[in-house]
């Protein structure tokens, strides 16, 4: 039973995002480590995320029985009642925000509800269902845990927190049609309206590379707009080049799938890169700055 109240909060899903709270902390943070708003943020994002998912559980269960990789889940077996995975899910939710409140500041929290209204609202209750472009409001969603980290850090909403906002939406794109090519089956059974079932696969790859393409730009601009250095230009930039490049030269495989493994897996990879080189950047600035001092 406990197995089952962890696995219905996805906890791939909250690990990965974690990754990129500590990311925005840290950038913002200029490599500073304060402990209490930092475990704040963490664990603050990861209960509001566990809360959605949830609720994204919860209401999706009649359509989580038609897919493969869902039809186990707990709620669709009957394993957790819905009352108790509603009570589940709020007490996660309010603890979650709660923590951000007091612990971090208010406007953390202001975009961690910000994001759980946009994940569970408008894109699980609403867009999943009825419309191609519920992909891309969910990304905002999605890019959320960044910006409460760098949020929870700096306390403003400032143009490298918009960047931010930026750089993990695009990021979500590609990410997310690279899973419904590979997942097409699944979706089309669920009568989903994801970009590969409503305009084809062909429509779906050549918006990959588009918003590759759009990724990187943004990748570069946290740099040249002074937000990250040298390093973090040099490693996330390649990083984000070398995405594309594999988008474009395994383009015209037959193998749809296979391709959009590629994509999905690279871009777990890049996300990794990316919150790394926000906590090394302006630890290692920092460190210069501090011995150029003595």
């Amino acid at each position: 039973m406990l197995k089952d109240f962890l696995a219905i909060t996805k906890p791939g899903i909250i690990l990965g995002n974690l990754i990129s709270v500590t990311g925005g902390f840290f950038l913002a943070a200029h490599g500073r480590l304060e402990p209490v708003p930092l475990l704040a943020a963490l664990l603050g994002v990861a209960l509001v995320i566990a809360s959605g998912c949830v609720f994204n559980n919860v209401v999706d269960r009649d359509i989580d029985v038609k897919m493969r990789r869902t039809r186990d889940r707990a709620l669709v077996k009957g394993v957790i009642s819905v009352p108790v995975a509603l009570l589940y899910a709020t007490c996660l939710g309010v603890g979650g925000v709660m923590l951000l409140y007091w612990l971090a500041n208010p406007l953390a929290a202001f975009f961690a509800v910000a994001g759980f209204v946009v994940y569970v609202g408008f894109y699980t209750l609403w867009l999943k269902r009825s419309s191609v472009h519920g992909t891309l409001v969910g990304s905002l969603s999605g890019a959320m845990p960044p910006v409460i980290g760098y949020c929870a850090a700096s306390n403003q909403f400032d143009l490298g927190a918009a960047i931010l906002l930026l750089i993990f939406s695009l990021w979500q794109m590609p990410h997310s049609y690279a899973i419904a090519i590979f997942r097409f089956d699944d979706y089309k059974a669920a009568s989903i309206p994801v970009l590969p079932v409503e305009k084809g696969i062909p429509a779906a790859k050549r918006s990959i590379v588009l918003y590759i393409v759009a990724f990187t730009a943004a990748v570069l601009a946290l740099s040249l707009t002074g937000y990250a250095g040298i390093g973090y230009l040099v490693i996330a930039g390649a990083a984000s080049f070398y995405w594309l490049y594999l988008a474009l030269s395994n383009y015209h495989w037959v193998d749809h799938a296979a391709w959009a493994k590629k994509q999905f897996a690279f871009s777990i990879i890049m996300v990794m890169i990316l919150s790394l080189m926000m906590v090394i950047d302006f630890g290692v600035s920092s460190t210069m700055a501090l011995l150029a001092g003595v």
